[in-house]
């Protein structure tokens, strides 16, 4: 297997549902004849053809409405919106026509598109590029919300949300882009949409990340097993709608502790939601208190204090060890 960064595996997705599926249109700014902001949709305009990968106006609202219309009728169509912070112009078309139009024709239209965009702090970008807002899309109804962690899962996920019938938001980490490499077939790979992964197995606590903070916490689990003998069970989301809490439940049921990660602001955050189900079905299992790191409610801060404003491994540590201490 070849080993490629998580660009180059979005692009192999998308390459080979473009090859395998006529209906499969990528559209976006810059999509095309650049390849993409960040060379995701590299080459993909020379493989298939300017119908078929189309640049379009710096125009959030009109390339989600175009993605709409496609989709409505019987295409396949993959928009890209350069970052995650511009997706705001386009919100009202992902809300009121999107997720509602299976729902408001009585099923007669579905809408079979996905909407990729770069989400997350860590490259020193300008303000409006750094947001990780990804609870908008999954408080609401219709739509499915999806966050690979890495090359391989990144891959497989992106073929499953264009294969789904129903509109599919799918953040990318712009950090993981380039971060590392994996190895990913080429044979093609698909992940349910809606189910967690154990990335770590563990018996002491449970932490419970997604998207970029994966990697950070796999590496608090690491020192923590090193350090101090702490046995830590890692549970990638990969989806946040729907979200599916059996595996997250029945881990804490077996560990008694808990440590939910994010990067997007704490108050009224992905975490809360996730804190809430394992109350339901977890709470005679907890022995402690459940911790939360994730993002500051303020602004993501430019350049020199935005790796303070990210959760890291010593902020991850210092949360299970206040778990440890408790109970």
């Amino acid at each position: 297997m070849n080993k490629l960064t998580m660009v180059q595996a979005l692009n192999l997705a998308l390459r080979q549902e473009m090859e395998a599926d006529d209906s499969v249109i990528v559209l976006g700014e810059d999509v095309g004849m650049d390849g993409g902001v960040f060379r995701v949709t590299d080459d993909l305009i020379h493989r298939f053809g300017a119908s078929r990968v189309v640049d379009t106006p710096l125009a959030e609202s009109a390339i989600v409405g175009m993605a709409i219309g496609m989709a409505a009728y019987g295409l396949r169509p993959v928009c890209e919106i350069q970052f995650s912070g511009f997706a705001y112009h386009n919100f009202h078309q992902l809300e009121n026509h999107a997720a509602r139009l299976r729902w408001r024709s009585r099923g007669r239209y579905p809408v079979p598109m996905v909407l990729r965009a770069p989400y997350g702090a860590g490259v020193r970008a300008l303000e409006h590029h750094s947001e990780s807002r990804e609870v908008y899309w999954a408080h609401t109804p219709g739509l499915k919300t999806v966050i690979p962690s890495g090359p391989r899962n990144a891959r497989a996920l992106l073929v499953s949300a264009i294969r789904d019938p129903d509109p599919v938001v799918f953040y990318e980490g712009k950090a993981l882009y380039r971060a590392f490499r994996e190895a990913v077939p080429e044979a093609v790979e698909t992940l349910p949409i809606g189910q967690p992964q154990i990335a770590r197995e563990g018996s002491d606590v449970t932490l419970i990340a997604y998207g970029a903070m994966v990697r950070p916490t796999l590496a608090a689990a690491e020192a923590l097993d090193v350090q101090e003998g702490v046995k830590a069970e890692v549970i990638d989301l990969l989806t946040l709608s729907p979200l599916d809490d059996r595996l997250l439940v029945e881990s804490v049921r077996k560990t008694g502790r808990a440590v939910v990660v994010h990067e997007a602001p704490q108050s009224f955050g992905p975490g809360a939601e996730i804190v809430a189900r394992l109350m339901e079905g977890a709470f005679f299992y907890l022995e402690a208190p459940i911790e939360r790191v994730t993002g500051f409610d303020i602004v993501v801060p430019l350049f020199s204090r935005e790796k303070s404003y990210l959760p890291s491994v010593p902020r991850i540590v210092r949360a299970v060890r206040r778990t440890l201490d408790q109970g």
